[in-house]
């Protein structure tokens, strides 16, 4: 993930440290509509973890690709969950998250499969 403190103009005050380089909450207008998106970004226990909500509606692709690019550095992989039924825990109804792990690369199926 990026050095956070790079979004300090996007940054939500009171909700974190000021200049905090590995977490803290943003609200970013959104690149389809100008709605914020609320974005609340961490890193531990071996992860970086971006979440994405607005108000009233799921986060649409375009923004999570444009929160991906912001957030993370462009060398790096980052994956939505979609994880069994027994595991999936909703607290919010309009929000998704970006992960990445920090030990391991996260496997890719060949290009010729995704174009």
């Amino acid at each position: 993930m990026i050095d956070l403190r790079e979004l300090d103009g996007f940054r939500i005050i009171g909700t974190r440290t000021p200049g905090d380089a590995t977490e803290g909450a943003f609200a970013i207008p959104s690149p389809l509509d100008g709605v914020l998106l609320r974005i609340i970004a961490s890193t531990g226990l071996g992860w970086d973890h971006v979440s994405v909500s607005r108000a009233y509606s799921c986060p649409a692709w375009g923004e999570m690709e444009a929160v991906k690019r912001m957030f993370f550095q462009p060398t790096e992989v980052a994956m939505q969950l979609h994880v069994a039924t027994d595991n999936h825990i909703n607290v919010h109804p309009y929000c998704l998250h970006l992960w990445r792990p920090h030990i391991t690369p996260i496997p890719l199926p060949p290009s010729i499969m995704v174009a």
